[in-house]
C-alpha cells in the first residue's frame, strides 16, 4: 500500500519486513514525527525520510512497469464488460501494435499500443532524458518548498517520469530520468554493474591510504553492510574521481568522513556509457539518443 500527496500532504507506506505502516506527515521536511501503528513516534530523522522516499520511488517504478492482461486493458479504457472483449478479438477489431490481436490473455506491455476500432486505447510513449542537474535543486518528482529537477523540465510529459539515481541537494551533474520502471530498475542494480563516475573535491589533501579503503569497502552501520569496492583516482591534492556501482545514503560523503575530510563539491560526470553533454548548461535538458540507450546494453522502449 502506498499514497502520496503534494506538499505537506499524507504519505503511507507499508513496509513488509516490520509489518508496520509508517504515516510521513510531512515528507519534504527534515525533522519531524512518524507514526507507526503502534502509535509510538519514531523520530523523522533526513536518512529515514529519504529510505521512505525510496521506497515511494520503487512502488511507482513497480507500477510503471506492470504488464496487464488485454481483456482487462480494454474493458477497462473502452468501458466494456470483459466477457465482450473476446468477440472483439474474433471480429479482428482490436489490434496491438499495429497487428491483429492473438488472445484475450496477450500481456500488454505499458508502451504497447492498442487500439479498437481505429480508436486508440493506450500508446504511451517511452522517454529517457539526460538532465544537467544544478546545486539547490532536490531530487524529487515534488516538494512543497524547493525546486525539484522535475520543475526544470518544461515537457507535457514530466510528471510521467521518475529519478534514475538521486543528486544531494547542493550536488550536481547527470542525472537521468524516465517512464520505463524496467530499465530504470536495470540500471540501479547493483549486479548489472553500471559504472557511476564522479568529480569530488575535498577540504583536506589526499593519499593512497583512501584508494586502499575505497578499493576495500566500509562498512556503513545505518545499512548493517559493507560498501561494494569502489574506484578512486587522485586528480590533485583535492580533487578526485569516484567509480561506484552502487548508491547508498551519501555514500561518497560518508567514504571520505571515515578519513574526517569533507567534502565540498559532488559531480556526476557519467552512468556507464552516458556522458553529460558539454553543451548542456546547468538547469537544462535533452532527451537520450537510441544510440546512446543502446550503447548502455539494457532493454528499453524507444524506436527508431
Amino acid at each position: 500500500m502506498a499514497s502520496r500527496m503534494a506538499g505537506e500532504g499524507r504519505v503511507t507506506v507499508s513496509l513488509r519486513k516490520s509489518a508496520v505502516v509508517l504515516f510521513i506527515l510531512s515528507l519534504p521536511c527534515k525533522s519531524g514525527i512518524i507514526l507507526t501503528r503502534s502509535a509510538h513516534p519514531v523520530a523523522a530523522t533526513p536518512a529515514l525520510i529519504l529510505l521512505m522516499r525510496n521506497k515511494l520511488d520503487r512502488l511507482e517504478i513497480r507500477m510503471t512497469t506492470q504488464r496487464t492482461r488485454l481483456d482487462r486493458l480494454v474493458s477497462e479504457h473502452a468501458r466494456i464488460n470483459r466477457k465482450d472483449v473476446r468477440l472483439l478479438l474474433a471480429q479482428g477489431r482490436i489490434h496491438v501494435d499495429d497487428q491483429s490481436a492473438e488472445s484475450i490473455n496477450q500481456r500488454i506491455g505499458p508502451f504497447t499500443r492498442v487500439t479498437l476500432d481505429k480508436r486508440v486505447l493506450q500508446a504511451r510513449k517511452a522517454r529517457y532524458v539526460m538532465l544537467h542537474k544544478p546545486a539547490g535543486v532536490v531530487s524529487a518528482t515534488r516538494d512543497a518548498k524547493h525546486t525539484t529537477v522535475i520543475d526544470l523540465i518544461p515537457a507535457p510529459y514530466k510528471n510521467e517520469l521518475h529519478i534514475v539515481g538521486r543528486l544531494d541537494y547542493n550536488s550536481t551533474g547527470l542525472m537521468l530520468l524516465t517512464n520505463d520502471g524496467q530499465w530504470s530498475r536495470s540500471l540501479s542494480k547493483p549486479e548489472n554493474k553500471v559504472l557511476k563516475t564522479y568529480r569530488v573535491s575535498l577540504e583536506k589533501p589526499l593519499s593512497s591510504q583512501y584508494v586502499k579503503a575505497f578499493a576495500e569497502g566500509m562498512y556503513f552501520d545505518f545499512e548493517g553492510l559493507t560498501t561494494r569496492p569502489a574506484g578512486l583516482r587522485i586528480l590533485s591534492d583535492y580533487e578526485a574521481e569516484v567509480d561506484l556501482i552502487e548508491g547508498r545514503y551519501h555514500q561518497i560523503k560518508r567514504m571520505f568522513g571515515r578519513f574526517d575530510n569533507r567534502v565540498m563539491s559532488l559531480h556526476r560526470i557519467s552512468v556507464g556509457p552516458i556522458v553529460m553533454s558539454a553543451n548542456l548548461a546547468p538547469g537544462h535538458w535533452r532527451e537520450l539518443a537510441l544510440t546512446e540507450l543502446d550503447l548502455l546494453g539494457m532493454e528499453h522502449y524507444l524506436r527508431a
